[in-house]
């Protein structure tokens, strides 16, 4: 047996450089670069093997560890999880802050590699600087944080571990239902020891997408319970993107007349002007959807995990509809008391629409659905029409966006009020025209996912659309952006805090305290007015501020002229919010408090609940 004697950080790195993919019938690297932000617990052994490797590997140096993981996520979501970043930090707090985005890519599954730097495996120097000592167990580390926001866990305490750590690391990033992040941790003396590893390790590998084909029975159990359905409705997840199955989606919902709803992750399955698209569906979604499915006898979920905004929180769909739930993975395919088709889509509708040839639903469903769609569309119209407000709303600000997007533009979004809006009114007629962080919906992700989703799709616009609160958070990026080259465009929307939460603040009978600033503590001249244009500029962005949406769609042209990041900041109307659509959502009110207006949501809410039990 040939040996080849590497570092163990060197090893990481060829192992890496030796993964392939196969796109479209090319051969591209599974690992296309490396977020690194160098410290003593990674910059010796992984950074000297990196740089070894820089021409085939490149590095991208990131200004927040966080930040960089949202900008590796924000790439593979791109390009539906068929290529991963990797990220590495030091030992400490750099590693530890890159816990949040661990969770953001564990919660939408999607595939990231984290290498943290840990302390001396050998524990002669402890304790190191940046350690956290735990007094009662010795062999956990601050990377321990790592474990429940991780699909697959190791800490490499010996070289030759890797033989046997890195192939299931690689595993679980390809695998479509195990997908998700990976962290190894590295003991900073661990990534410089030597070992004789056997040059076949390194042997080029390439990937392919696994697909599951459905069992045959539970196909023809599928088919027979949508043939016994006279009012279907389809609700379409992110796995249609995932599996590459949108030609057979389109098929088949169009052959059967199927009305679609779609969710946050699966919004762009259909351009939106598609005649079975009656818009996205649940808490954030559009009426005619939730309309239909009050009154839907068979709903059919494809690839979503049907989280509690696609739901309504259990309380929006008919509780007497039945539940068919198309997922590769079956964790998922059983919730809601779900009758479940384990497989994957691409492989499985095409089988369905096969099995189902003569069925329709009724003809009043099949009208009623066009006539809710045709009524959603002109609401959309109205209300994102610039109105000519002082103070404009988020839907006027959606509006003009939208009209300045290109048709393979792209709109990035994570929290607040803004997901919301975009669920609702934004139009895309490109699969990944939409790209919302709703899973784990992290404020901070906005402008770094933007960068990684420019660094996947560099022909489209990018435009980042952000609250003020968001963006105070994490913007560092934003000079990473202009640093790479990478060109975005950002629409900072500025209600003076978190409007989102003041609403529902609101909503639940509290009074307005702590979300907007006026309602914080502050000295006595208030909170500062952010001039964000400003700071965007002193990180190397072109910047502009605007009072109106007619100055914000001429400064759109000028952003899109632009060579490089161009941020627009507009003031917004913290208290409005597109009232039309949406459904209710499960936020706990108190039963007790002295406040009447507290009590009354609580009756409002234990309404509600009583519709959700019905659905348990």
């Amino acid at each position: 047996m040939t040996t080849i004697r590497l570092t163990m950080a060197q090893a990481v790195v060829r192992y890496m450089m030796a993964q392939k993919v196969e796109l479209d019938g090319s051969i591209e690297p599974l690992f296309p670069g490396v977020w690194a932000i160098f410290g003593h617990g990674n910059v010796a052994g992984l950074g000297e093997a990196l740089y070894q490797a820089r021409e085939s590997l490149p590095t991208y140096r990131a200004h927040n560890e966080q930040g960089m993981a949202h900008a590796a996520i924000a790439y593979t979501k791109t390009l539906n999880r068929h290529q991963v970043m990797a990220c590495t930090a030091s030992a400490g707090p750099g590693s530890t802050n890159m816990v949040t985005a661990a969770a953001v890519a564990h919660v939408n599954r999607l595939p990231v590699l984290f290498l943290p730097g840990d302390t001396f495996a050998t524990r002669v120097p402890d304790p190191v600087l940046q350690q956290v000592e735990n007094f009662h167990d010795h062999t956990l580390t601050s990377n321990d944080c790592f474990k429940p926001v991780s699909r697959f866990f190791d800490r490499i305490t010996r070289p030759e571990q890797l033989l046997t750590s890195l192939p299931q690391a690689v595993r679980v990033l390809t695998d479509p239902v195990e997908c998700g992040p990976v962290t190894l941790a590295l003991p900073q003396d661990v990534q410089t020891f030597a070992f004789d590893y056997p040059e076949h390790f390194f042997a080029e590998k390439v990937h392919r997408l696994r697909r599951q084909a459905a069992d045959r029975a539970e196909l023809d159990d599928a088919i027979a319970l949508i043939r016994q359905a006279r009012k279907p409705l389809v609700i379409a997840g992110g796995g249609v993107h995932y599996s590459g199955a949108l030609a057979e989606f389109d098929a088949f919902v169009s052959a059967y007349h199927l009305p679609v709803g779609e969710t946050q992750a699966g919004k762009g399955a259909l351009p939106w002007d598609h005649a079975q698209n009656l818009g996205t569906i649940g808490v954030t979604g559009g009426a005619a959807a939730n309309a239909l499915a009050a009154e839907a006898d068979l709903i059919i979920a494809v690839g979503t995990r049907l989280g509690d905004f696609a739901s309504g929180s259990r309380a929006m769909i008919n509780p007497e509809a039945q539940l068919l739930s198309l997922n590769v993975a079956s964790f998922d395919a059983v919730k809601h008391k779900g009758q479940a088709l384990v497989g994957d889509a691409k492989l499985s509708l095409p089988e369905l629409a096969a099995g189902l040839e003569g069925w329709q639903p009724v003809g009043g469903w099949i009208e009623q659905a066009a006539e809710l769609r045709d009524d959603w569309n002109q609401t959309v119209e109205r209300i994102t029409a610039d109105r000519g407000s002082d103070l404009p709303c988020d839907a006027e600000v959606v509006g003009a966006v939208n009209r300045a997007a290109d048709e393979r533009d792209i709109v990035v979004c994570a929290a607040g009020g803004l997901p919301g809006e975009l669920q609702k009114l934004w139009r895309t007629r490109f699969h990944r025209g939409y790209h919302m962080e709703y899973g784990y919906s992290c404020m901070g992700y906005e402008l770094a996912g933007g960068l990684g989703t420019k660094m996947a799709m560099p022909d489209s616009e990018v435009f980042v659309m952000v609250g003020d609160g968001s963006y105070l958070m994490l913007n560092s990026e934003i000079a990473t952006s202009v640093m790479l080259g990478h060109k975005i465009i950002a629409v900072v929307l500025d209600n003076r805090g978190y409007g989102c939460i003041h609403r529902l603040q609101q909503y639940c009978g509290g009074p307005g305290f702590n979300n907007l600033l006026d309602d914080c503590l502050s000295v006595e001249d208030g909170a500062p007015k952010t001039d964000f244009a400003a700071h965007a500029a002193a990180l190397g962005a072109k910047s502009e501020s605007v009072g109106n949406i007619r100055e914000l769609e001429a400064a759109l042209e000028r952003a899109k002229a632009s060579d490089i990041s161009y941020v627009i900041a507009i003031d917004t109307d913290p208290l409005a919010d597109t009232q039309e659509g949406g459904a209710w959502w499960d936020v706990a009110v108190p039963e007790v408090s002295p406040r009447a207006e507290v009590n009354e949501a609580r009756k409002r809410y234990e309404s509600y609940k009583a519709r959700q039990c019905k659905n348990l």
